[in-house]
């Protein structure tokens, strides 16, 4: 995420239309960044492997490109698929925290590269951001034990530790992206022939739901689905950008096309009686 901030921010110096701030040059940049976020994410992970860099294949989807570009390899139909849908179901979700701090960055005028930094830098926080992260640990973890995934939940929930993925501020029933997610990582699963992930994410979810009442969020199935997909771990977050990118220009977009300055006020909930003025010689 480091490396996406810098390089987004940096990208700016580098746009013909940097000094535009106008509706069709802001089009322009954001399928410019959509593009660009995505590659850099991918020559990114190649470059830290000793990897030879992969160059896009126009005759490939963008979803298609990217998998090809980290993987080295010419994704099959169904990972593309795949890809492809945890792109949209992750592309926009109303005002959650770096759509906002977007939004509040754009609304000061400002230009749209420094909109979509701040809003990677609100993403790279891990109470917006990673909890897909910390669903793949567990995963990983109950792999590596060789144990039984719902006896490693329900000892974990003994201890009063957090099961990642499960419940949502916004919604109080099951997230409508993780149903498409749920379906993608089984059908992904069965035809890569690895359908364990999934099959171990299954059995936590039921036992979930009927222990606790609550459902799987759109993070808990990408999990999964990403690592199916043969993509790090590290980079769940990063691609949660990939992503999010076309959500983020689309509300700076439409901020600036009617623009107000977000500008919150602050209530004071201080003492209200007269404070005695304590001259500095007799402060402590």
């Amino acid at each position: 995420m480091e490396v996406l901030r810098t390089a987004v921010s940096a990208l700016s110096m580098y746009d013909q239309d940097e000094s535009a701030n106008d509706h069709d040059a802001n089009v322009r940049k954001g399928f410019k960044l959509t593009s660009q976020v995505a590659m850099i994410v991918a020559f990114y992970d190649r470059i830290r492997k000793n990897l030879p860099i992969v160059y896009a294949d126009r005759s490939l989807s963008h979803a298609g490109n990217f998998l090809k570009m980290l993987t080295g390899k010419k994704p099959s139909a169904t990972a593309t698929k795949t890809l492809d849908v945890a792109l949209i179901l992750h592309a926009d979700h109303e005002l959650n925290a770096s759509t906002f701090a977007a939004r509040v960055i754009a609304a000061t005028l400002s230009d749209i590269h420094s909109a979509v930094t701040g809003a990677i830098g609100a993403l790279k926080g891990p109470l917006h951001g990673g909890a897909n992260e910390g669903v793949m640990r567990l995963l990983y973890a109950i792999d590596k034990e060789g144990a039984d995934p719902v006896e490693y939940v329900r000892a974990l929930l003994a201890q009063k530790k957090k099961v990642m993925g499960f419940g949502h501020r916004v919604y109080t029933t099951e997230d409508p992206r993780a149903t498409h997610l749920r379906k993608m990582s089984e059908e992904l699963g069965k035809s890569s022939g690895n359908p364990k992930w999934f099959n171990m994410s299954r059995a936590i979810e039921l036992f979930i739901n009927a222990e606790k009442k609550l459902n799987a969020n759109v993070d808990f199935y990408s999990a999964s689905t990403y690592t199916t997909l043969g993509i790090d771990i590290d980079l769940f977050t990063p691609i949660f950008a990939v992503s999010r990118i076309a959500g983020w220009t689309a509300h700076v977009i439409e901020q600036l096309d009617d623009n107000r300055l977000i500008r919150p006020r602050a209530e004071y909930q201080g003492p209200t009686y007269p404070a005695a003025y304590i001259p500095l010689e007799d402060r402590p």
